[in-house]
């Protein structure tokens, strides 16, 4: 025991007199969070009057614009400030070109958005083909001695046209999420010769690839039509390599670093806030969101006791390990 405990023990020493009464609890609760570390991924689609939840993420919806900016609006009553978003095309095909014209869904979003709420919100964007091609994948796709691939470097410029595209509608950060190799450093020289050297980059550095991933598919309409993602994203038994990851985009010129799934991957978290002392964001996923639903709606889980650790704490403890953002579902 370090010596720094108290050597006098029980029953001078009761640690339960602070647990007495929910208020004392709160006293001297170690870890807060704010509304303030949080950011809200939305999924917009092209249509009017749209709200169609999604079965596998109760409380979440694709919404086409105008209900995007009324879900902002709420939100925003809330406290939350800060926002990303995914979009739903009418158009895939083997390149994701429809990521690019300034008629897109996302840069829809973006300008209705800028215009509603001026600069009283942060607005980011997912950076990734995989919503907007026909295959799934997270960029061109390549034939290589007999094993198809994603091309990394074709899929550069057409990320950097995406993200460029982004912050002329009205983006306030660019999130790039495909795991490309050299994609920070490729986009943070587009933004730059696009005259956007403001605009921060926030990298998913260290994406692993996961199975809690599968309610998002559904969300954003975008599973792998063959194989997986393994590719790119990388090996959950990995920790070393996370490292490396991050390294490099922030070498590459990123602003924030993100982890991603959040909460199987803690230590990796902690890690990366303590190697880097860079503004760090994870992302609690789907499928975390998920199972939490799922159990709390079948009676295992009480998900809104008093005292609950099923949320609440699970947030908490994101914060107390270093980070300065966390996305999450809406509907706790």
């Amino acid at each position: 025991m370090p010596s720094s405990f108290p050597s006098i023990g029980f029953p001078t020493i009761r640690p339960r007199r602070l647990r007495a009464t929910p208020l004392l609890r709160e006293l001297v609760r170690e870890t807060a969070l704010d509304v303030r570390d949080f950011i809200l991924p939305l999924f917009v689609r092209f249509g009017r009057g749209i709200k169609q939840e999604i079965s596998s993420m109760p409380g979440n919806f694709q919404l086409s614009v105008d209900r995007l900016v009324e879900e902002v609006g709420q939100a925003k009553e809330l406290g939350i400030k800060s926002f990303i978003l995914f979009g739903i095309p009418e158009h895939k095909d083997a390149t994701g070109s429809s990521a690019l014209p300034d008629s897109g869904i996302v840069q829809q979003s973006l300008r209705a958005l800028r215009e509603q709420y001026r600069s009283d919100v942060i607005l980011m964007t997912d950076e990734c083909l995989c919503e907007y091609t026909d295959h799934g994948h997270c960029g061109v796709l390549i034939e290589r001695a007999g094993r198809i691939d994603v091309d990394n470097d074709a899929t550069l410029p057409i990320l950097v046209a995406q993200c460029v595209s982004h912050a002329k509608a009205g983006a306030d950060v660019i999130a790039p999420s495909g795991m490309m190799d050299g994609m920070v450093g490729a986009i943070r020289a587009g933004l730059d010769s696009a005259g956007f050297q403001n605009i921060p980059i926030m990298s998913y550095a260290a994406k692993y690839a996961s199975g809690f991933y599968g309610p998002f598919r559904e969300a954003a309409e975008s599973p792998p039509q063959f194989g997986d993602r393994g590719g790119y994203q990388m090996d959950p038994a990995n920790s070393d390599e996370a490292m490396r990851e991050t390294a490099l985009d922030i070498n590459e010129g990123a602003d924030i670093v993100m982890v991603k799934p959040a909460l199987s991957y803690l230590d990796i978290i902690r890690r990366v806030k303590d190697t880097f002392a860079m503004p760090t964001a994870a992302y609690n996923v789907s499928g975390e969101f998920a199972m939490v639903k799922a159990a709390a709606r079948n009676g295992w889980i009480d998900e809104r006791g008093h005292d609950s650790d099923i949320s609440r704490p699970r947030r908490g403890t994101l914060v107390e390990i270093g980070l300065n953002l966390i996305a999450f579902r809406s509907g706790w």
